[in-house]
């Protein structure tokens, strides 16, 4: 949404923090302009990409060399024009380039997915369809629906430049990647970041471009980088995303589930299994529920959001894959001092404080060990990191054999999960607000206070029971 004037809307200026890795740059807060539509014309030389906002009001170009195959060359105009103004810059372009034939309309899209290199000349991705599957109190989250792959150069260049068969083995390859499966983007909320996240950091205008969750952040970094922003890009969470209406005691609630998953030690089954030496495990999804009363607009909104974490064990093993072994042995290899262990922790420690709490459902008791080997040297882990943590901080380690109890015709699964459910909830609390329909919030608590929170921390139990089975 756009400021109150258009000077405040264009005033933030991101920048790039000299620290460590690579997720330093800064976004703008929610509020700012974020181009949402995009139109993609070329010349002989250059790409010309102009981005509007939702309600047309602001303006602006950006220029992509085609005459050098092997650099990224991006310039910005720092210009924001009116839409009358844009389409006199492009009349210019055209009347100055008509001896090369001219400015052409090469597609409308929704925004850049990235550029890629292989071995020969740069590729542009776009995001050329769209639909909504969703909106977070107003910001419109969406999935892709088509998407193109178009290279830099121009025809003349392209011609010239050895296609070579490795060079169309990997452009397949990339063209193998459903983007239209599974992948979320939202212009106008950080869909990568949890709702207590984005609240928090709201205030103070520095809100972090955390690429865990991003899967397109490689391909975008060159031109986030080079321009030092976000608005031409957009940010592809790949998991899962879904909203429904609950009607809990005679009101409405609007339930959101995401499922982020990481990008970093990511694999398929079998082929990534355990922890690497940075700490990250295989296969890390971070799942979050957002629950909201549907209120009158202009109405103060109550919201809640709880958020769980899963991942491989954090343990070096891996499987042996095989097509004749159904349930292949696990490798463990011993790690003394469970130092890549101890780093998994330490940073869900810093993503989300403590207390953290562990449920492990392996089996137990097994005719031929495999599962329960896991689950004996993960106990022996757990215990050695505790061993140098403070009482408050220790880590809860729940042990609960799911299949076990599955074979049980009695047992409820369900219920008893949901006990789990709510006492860890009582254990870490769960991020409660009071926000209007931008976001901005008024009152803010980690505990179910209020007779609201207390409706919604019974939808969150439910739904964190019924995912537990899942």
């Amino acid at each position: 949404m756009a400021s109150s004037t258009e000077n405040e809307g264009l005033s933030y200026s991101p920048r790039i923090r000299t620290a460590n890795d690579e997720e330093d740059l800064l976004l703008p807060p929610p509020d700012q302009v974020s181009m949402q539509k995009f139109r993609l014309y070329k010349t002989q030389s250059n790409f010309y990409m102009t981005g509007r906002d939702k309600t047309k009001t602001y303006w602006r170009v950006l220029k992509i060399d085609r005459l050098d195959p092997s650099e990224l060359n991006i310039r910005e105009d720092s210009t924001t024009y009116t839409e009358r103004e844009c389409y006199d810059l492009l009349r210019r372009i055209h009347e100055g380039n008509k001896a090369t034939g001219g400015l052409k309309f090469v597609t409308t899209c929704y925004g850049i997915v990235g550029f890629i290199k292989f071995l020969g000349p740069y590729y542009m991705l776009l995001i050329t369809k769209r639909r909504q599957i969703g909106a977070i109190c107003g910001h419109n989250v969406y999935a892709v629906c088509k998407s193109e792959m178009i290279p830099l150069p121009n025809s003349a260049l392209l011609s010239s430049i050895s296609n070579s068969k490795n060079e169309n083995r990997y452009k397949k390859l990339l063209c193998m990647v459903d983007l239209t499966k599974d992948f979320f983007f939202s212009y106008s909320y950080h869909v990568m970041r949890s709702l207590q996240k984005n609240l928090c950091d709201r205030e103070t205008g520095h809100v972090l471009y955390e690429t865990m969750f991003v899967w397109n952040e490689f391909l975008t970094r060159g031109i986030r980088n080079h321009l030092q922003n976000t608005l031409w890009t957009v940010a592809l969470v790949y998991g899962f995303f879904k909203q429904a209406t609950l009607s809990v005691s005679g009101r409405e609630f609007k339930l959101t589930l995401i499922a982020r998953r990481s990008r970093h030690y990511a694999g398929t089954r079998y082929l990534k299994r355990g922890v690497n030496e940075k700490g990250r495990v295989a296969n890390d999804v971070e799942t979050e529920q957002i629950v909201f009363e549907v209120v009158p607009e202009g109405f103060p909104m109550q919201i809640s959001s709880v958020v769980q974490n899963r991942g491989s064990i954090p343990l070096f093993w891996s499987q042996e894959t095989s097509r004749l072994i159904i349930k292949p042995d696990i490798i463990l290899s011993k790690d003394q001092n469970f130092e890549a262990t101890k780093l998994h922790f330490e940073n869900l420690a810093k993503r989300y404080g403590n207390p953290i709490i562990i449920l492990n459902l392996i089996k137990t008791q097994e005719k031929k060990p495999r599962e329960s080997i896991l689950r004996t040297e993960f106990a022996n882990a757990i215990d050695h990191i505790n061993k140098s943590l403070s009482e408050k901080n220790r880590l809860r380690f729940l042990h609960w054999d799911l299949h076990k109890h599955s074979k049980r015709k009695a047992t409820n699964v369900l219920l008893l999960l949901g006990k789990v459910a709510a006492y860890a909830l009582t254990l870490t609390g769960f991020f409660y607000c009071q926000v209007t329909s931008d976001l901005i919030h008024e009152e803010c608590m980690n505990s179910p206070f209020t007779e609201m929170a207390a409706y919604l921390l019974s939808i969150t139990v439910t739904m964190i029971m019924r995912m537990a089975t899942t």
